[in-house]
């Protein structure tokens, strides 16, 4: 059958398909709509099973707070033609608005969480068939603070979400915090946060380059701990050099600012290659 343009610009709203998708839904549901939404849905479904096992490497990472709650959401796709969409930014900013409303906890729980009716990872499903690319949520965190701050980086590929132990931090203070984050990507707040692991990590490759370099075998334990202590000063957040004023540390920059005020807790996310 026929259809108009009205239609099929109607059935674009309600689905954000494109049009050439929305005229076929609605010539194969012979104009009914919610036969034709039931259409454009199973593409999606269909597209989740074809691109199963296709890396979806590209996305929009995005970071907000509310009522002392902050979450950091990346949904992810395969290329960056689809990740800089504005629907697609606004599918991201939809999923972590709900967080932020729901104070959702996990991965799971966000993607069963509901968006006018529908549960957040069949929206996602829909998304695909829109698109024809493989799509995720590949990364969800959150905190819950008595301050909390997001940073996102312009682009919409690096977020940071930041924590603090008082009510009413400096907005400032905070910001710059969580930039620092975003910049300098620390593994942990202190030594304590490092695990055995990614120390017994640092600590070989130092030996290892000291062999390399002929230094004596005596030494190699010394070589590797001096090693750890730069490690530290370079990864743990208290410790590094804040980047606006390079001669304070964060820890020092903290007390500056309040002697009272506490990094309780950060997340960080980027799709780009730290």
């Amino acid at each position: 059958m026929a259809v108009s343009i009205a239609d099929i610009q109607n059935l674009r709203k309600r689905t954000g398909a494109g049009m050439m998708d929305c005229k076929k839904a609605l010539e194969e549901s012979a104009g009914d709509y919610d036969k034709a939404i039931e259409i454009i849905r199973k593409k999606g479904q269909a597209f989740a099973a074809k691109r199963g096992d296709r890396e979806a490497l590209e996305g929009c990472v995005l970071g907000g707070v509310k009522d002392g709650f902050a979450s950091l959401v990346a949904l992810k796709c395969e290329t960056d033609f689809v990740a800089i969409n504005a629907e697609f930014i606004g599918l991201t900013q939809d999923l972590l608005n709900a967080a932020l409303e729901n104070q959702v906890k996990s991965v799971e729980d966000l993607n069963n969480t509901e968006i006018g009716g529908r549960k957040i990872v069949d929206l996602v499903t829909d998304r695909m068939g829109i698109t024809g690319e493989k799509m995720e949520i590949g990364v969800y965190e959150s905190i819950s603070a008595p301050t909390v701050v997001a940073y996102v980086h312009p682009g919409n590929r690096l977020a940071a979400i930041v924590g603090f132990n008082k009510p009413n931090v400096d907005a400032d203070v905070a910001r710059d915090v969580a930039m620092q984050i975003a910049a300098m990507n620390p593994v942990s707040l202190t030594e304590a946060g490092v695990s055995e692991e990614i120390k017994e990590r640092e600590k070989s490759i130092a030996k290892e380059k000291a062999r390399e370099a002929g230094k004596p075998e005596n030494l190699l334990d010394r070589i590797a701990e001096g090693a750890l202590t730069k490690f530290y000063k370079e990864f743990t957040l208290l410790q590094q050099d804040f980047v606006k004023n390079p001669k304070l540390t964060i820890a020092q920059y903290l007390q500056q600012a309040d002697k009272e005020l506490e990094v309780v807790e950060f997340k960080r996310f980027t799709l780009n290659a730290d």
